[in-house]
Order: structure tokens, then sequence, then C-alpha cells
């Protein structure tokens, strides 16, 4: 059986609107009872906030099928590490799934006085990002926390354009500390460990994805169909300048439809 996973900024909607035929599409997996989840590096929103929002859009998808970066890393600290305090930079649907696992948050304000106390540094796209939220992760990784960074995407796709992603904050931080974070969304193993729950036990997954080193390295990396979308991120160009390569280009989610269409006459 195939399985399908979706990137979501840039694939089923950019900013607040939809792309075409992402509701279609998904309408038409679930009728055919075909297995499919969403896997967003975007750790702002938790997978309660990504329903609603998707539910504004026309787009009905239970929480159980949507995985973020945050969720992700939540989960790989809890299994790979033992409880210490926390410092997180990032939007509100990061911080939700750090709370979650029952570790202790130290906020920039008790960073203040309890910087050297912090074991961890997790790192996520912020849009509410301080100076003083970049100096106290610089000094407490410079101190000996754990680096930890939700995701590599240095932008994002809206209607406006391209914004500053996660990659950018991480960035910033590289640079002030000299350390390599831990990764822990695509294209790395983390995310394909945790995403493959969501899916089950599928013969053949695509992943639909619209970035070359994030979604379509990841296809690559775990044997996936790498289908990639032009609504968001990475273009033909860069497609012709990369070594990462997909197996099918689109001009959107919603031509993906006719392919799911033949797949399932196949199988019948």
């Amino acid at each position: 059986m195939i399985g399908i996973i979706f990137d979501m900024d840039g694939v089923m909607y950019r900013g607040k609107k939809p792309i075409d035929g992402a509701r279609e599409v998904i309408n038409f997996l679930k009728e055919n009872g075909i297995p499919f989840a969403f896997f967003t590096n975007n750790s702002t929103k938790n997978a309660r906030m990504y329903r609603e929002k998707l539910l504004g859009m026309g787009i009905d998808v239970e929480e159980e099928r949507i995985v973020t970066s945050g969720y992700a890393t939540a989960r790989y600290l809890e299994t790979h590490f033992e409880e210490g305090p926390i410092f997180v930079i990032g939007g509100k649907g990061l911080q939700e799934e750090i709370k979650k696992i029952g570790w202790p948050v130290i906020s920039v304000e008790e960073a203040r006085e309890r910087w050297r106390e912090i074991q961890y540094v997790v790192v996520g796209l912020d849009p509410a990002l301080t100076y003083e939220k970049l100096k106290y992760g610089t000094l407490a990784i410079r101190n000996g926390a754990h680096f930890i960074g939700t995701n590599p995407d240095t932008t994002y796709p809206t209607e406006e354009g391209l914004y500053p992603g996660a990659g950018s904050v991480i960035a910033a931080l590289k640079a002030s500390t000299e350390r390599e974070p831990l990764i822990i969304g695509k294209p790395n193993e983390p995310a394909y460990e945790v995403v493959m729950e969501k899916l089950g036990d599928v013969d053949e997954v695509w992943m639909v994805g619209d970035r070359l080193d994030t979604d379509i390295a990841f296809a690559k990396r775990f044997g996936m169909k790498a289908v990639m979308v032009l609504t968001g991120v990475s273009t033909l160009k860069d497609v012709e300048k990369s070594e990462v390569k997909p197996d099918l280009i689109l001009p959107s989610v919603g031509e993906l439809l006719e392919y799911l269409k033949v797949k399932v006459e196949a199988s019948k």
C-alpha cells in the first residue's frame, strides 16, 4: 500500500492562502483509504493549531495525522536525554510541545539569573525573537548546554515572499557559540522515525514537498518517492543546480490527484 507524507508551508498553503486542489487531494486520499500524514518543519504551531488552520481552508484532518518539528524535538528529548532545565527560543507551538514532557523550562526573565542552570537550548522559528533570547542562549551553550535545533529551514514561504526561518535563528547561535546543533526535523532521522509511526505499515512512501534541501533530501535519504511542487521555496532553476533531484515535479499539489487516481486504478 502507498502512504503519502505532505509538507505544509508552500505545499498545502502559502501563509493564510490555500493552494488550489489541496482539499481535493486530501478528500481523495480519505475516500480511498490511503494512509497519509503531514510533517511540517515549522514549529511555531502545534498539531491542534495546524488542524484549526487547515479547517479554516476547508481541509479536515485529524490532529493525529499532523507532526511538527516541535513535536519531534520534544519526543527526541524525552527518549534520548535525561531530564534537565530547558531554554526555548521558539514560537508558541514549540513552547507547548516542550512543556508537555514536563521538564523545567527557564523563561527569558528567569535566564537573567539562572542561565548557568540551563542544560538544553532548544531553538526553532521564533516570531518574537529578541537579542536577549540570543544572548542567554549563547551564554548557556558556551557554558555546556546541549544545542538542539528543530529544523534547518533558513526561510519559509508566505503570501509576501520568503521570511526568515528557524535555520536563520540557529545560524546566529552557531556564529556566536562556534557550536554545531543537533537538528531534529527533515531531512534527519528523528523526523523519519516519528512520521512513519503515523503512517503505519505501507509498502511505498511518497514525500510531497517544496524544498530541495529538506523535503526532497528527506525523501531521497529514506527511499521515498520525491514529489516536488513549485508553489513554495525551490524552483526549477534550483533543481538544475542541485545534486538532489526529485522523482516528479508538479506545478502544485492539485496535479497530484491524477497520479493518485492512476495508482489506485492500478492496484484494483
